[in-house]
């Protein structure tokens, strides 16, 4: 069993996103089904009862069953439309009214493109599909594209394919083989559909050559040039995936078999393009920098590091990365209007991290090995993204929340990076930077709006949404956890626990938070009797991991940490306060237990 098991729609959008412009699509009338305009077996049985009722037959229940007992055969449309309409004219004719919208379906938004077309013209503006080959004479293709703002070369008969825009040059090449319904030309009869001019027979060998094809609404089992057409393909270098309702017909198992395709149920054409339209997108707003690209980039800033030379390269190298991330967020359009939804919660997380983790990932390097003129950069970065987030002071809460959440990110691993450098005054100063921020009457530290549970995008409600988080009393804290673990490798080299790593930097945030309190009102606190003898501070996983928590307490408390601690202006120097404040740190992670 791998990841993809059982989820082809999603491989399927793994393939077209990572292939731009290599499907196309092949589609039928199952496309336009929701739309009202009926399949032809539904046009079949509509003529039959027509043609039948027009003779004095009473009404039938099952018109096709009606059929087979009165002519021994199945109804076939291809002898209907014949023996209907003589002419190539009376056969339009007659396709002209199941296709065309009246005034009621305009006002009842019938006979107009569906969530598919829509989601095709959206795939293919953005340059994922370019060719579509479709065995329908209605305009829904073309009108979505032309609503999404695309002029398509359309192609519906042999004139108009030698006087096209060439298929290489085209971004958007609609093939409709069988006409347009107002044209004459159309083909819609077996023997109209034996065999395609030489023209289309070139232009579909090349597109079944050069290109994946992506099959929905089409049964296979008529169309027999069509069918040849792919048929006598020789090629596979790109896969056919089938998109099936259903049972699946005789004609395409042929088909499927031989081109070995693999199938895709869907419940109908709408869901199969918008849920494959959506996939797509999303793996485009989700897509991070490549990781060969953040690995050269890592490594290139451990090499500027430290050398004066090299103090504007580096410099200059986190504006541009800097610059990128701001653009990257400024067009995904990620404003705070909107409703609630978990799965917007998801993909808005998703995206923060995946236009953050460069930055981020540097911040934890220069925390650990930079120096002041650093710093200082990460310092501005933390301030401009705080800013940023705070220019929206109206919408959804939760959007308006975590708009700060690429702050967030790389506050915690600078954090993390100056722990493990043991760069104890500048995670003091940096945790009590402040900004002034709008609607606050004084500056607020960074430890006071950006850390842990300070922050306001840390409800529980909102992180417990996340994949193995249900449940969990530090559903953010545990989440910065996993993710910084990964992304912080490269800064904490060999270290054998990050727990220890990430944990103290939780803990030693808490007193900084703390840390400014009046010390007489904590010694009141501390004083009254439980369970409220204790201060609240922000906290995350280290207020329950009591192990490593205890480890930490230990540590700090030892002569040598404990003097570098003070002399970098913890606890305001004083070690009878630094003593008070871990006091007040355990007993408020007493009240917290599992």
């Amino acid at each position: 069993m791998t990841i993809l098991s059982g989820d082809p729609l999603t491989q399927l959008s793994f393939s077209v996103y990572g292939n731009k412009g290599v499907y196309a699509l092949l589609v039928g009338s199952g496309l336009s089904r929701s739309a009202s305009i009926p399949t032809g077996w539904e046009i079949t049985i509509d003529l039959v009862r027509r043609v039948a009722t027009a003779q004095g037959v009473p009404e039938q229940t099952d018109w096709a069953a009606w059929y087979r007992t009165q002519f021994r055969r199945e109804p076939n449309y291809s002898e209907l439309v014949e023996q209907l309409g003589m002419s190539p004219d009376e056969r339009r004719s007659i396709l002209h009214a199941y296709i065309e919208p009246d005034e009621a379906d305009q006002e009842e938004g019938r006979k107009l493109p569906t969530k598919a077309h829509q989601a095709i013209a959206r795939l293919v503006k953005d340059g994922y599909i370019k060719v579509i080959i479709t065995t329908n004479f209605d305009r829904l293709v073309e009108n979505a594209l032309r609503e999404a703002g695309v002029e398509p070369t359309v192609v519906a008969s042999v004139d108009a394919l030698l006087g096209a825009e060439p298929l290489v040059h085209s971004s958007a090449y609609l093939l409709k083989l069988h006409g347009d319904y107002k044209d004459a030309r159309i083909l819609n009869t077996e023997a109209e559909l034996t065999g395609y001019p030489a023209q289309y027979d070139a232009l579909l060998d090349r597109i079944v050559d050069e290109y994946g094809l992506i099959v929905c609404g089409w049964s296979g089992e008529w169309d027999h040039a069509l069918r040849a057409a792919l048929l006598r393909a020789p090629s596979r270098r790109y896969p056919m995936f089938w998109a099936v309702r259903g049972t699946i017909g005789t004609g395409a198992t042929e088909l499927i078999h031989q081109r070995r395709a693999q199938t895709i149920e869907i419940s109908d054409a709408d869901a199969f393009f918008e849920g494959m339209e959506q996939r797509v997108q999303t793996l485009a707003r989700t897509h991070r920098q490549h990781p060969l690209g953040i690995e050269l980039l890592v490594n290139t800033v451990k090499r500027y590091l430290g050398k004066p030379e090299f103090q504007i390269p580096l410099d200059d190298l986190m504006a541009s990365e800097f610059r990128t991330m701001l653009e990257r967020i400024d067009a995904e359009g990620l404003t705070p209007d909107g409703t609630w939804s978990v799965e917007e919660f998801k993909s808005r997380v998703a995206l923060y991290e995946s236009f953050s983790e460069p930055l981020v990932r540097v911040a934890a390097i220069i925390g650990r090995w930079g120096g002041q003129t650093e710093h200082r950069v990460i310092l501005e970065i933390v301030k401009t993204l705080s800013a940023q987030a705070d220019r929206e002071l109206g919408g959804l809460v939760a959007w308006l929340n975590i708009r700060s959440y690429p702050a967030v990110l790389i506050a915690a691993s600078y954090g993390l990076g100056l722990v493990r450098g043991r760069r104890w005054k500048d995670l003091y100063e940096f945790l009590g930077a402040e900004f002034q921020r709008p609607n606050e009457s004084s500056p607020q530290r960074i430890v006071d709006f950006l850390f842990l549970a300070a922050w306001a995008g840390s409800d529980n409600d909102y992180w417990r949404n996340l994949e193995g988080l249900d449940g969990r009393k530090t559903a953010f804290s545990d989440h910065l956890h996993e993710l910084l673990g990964i992304w912080s490798a490269p800064m904490s080299g060999t270290l054998p626990d990050f727990d220890l790593l990430f944990e103290t930097w939780e803990i030693l945030g808490g007193l900084v938070h703390l840390g400014q309190t009046d010390e007489n009102l904590l010694i009141e606190a501390l004083s009254q009797p439980a369970p409220h003898n204790w201060m609240w501070f922000p906290a995350g996983r280290s207020v329950w991991h009591t192990s490593t928590r205890e480890r930490i307490f230990k540590e700090i408390q030892e002569k040598k940490t404990k003097a570098e601690l003070l002399q970098a202006g913890f606890a305001k120097g004083s070690e009878e306060f630094l003593d008070k404040l871990i006091t007040n740190y355990a007993r408020m992670a007493s009240r917290m237990r599992w």
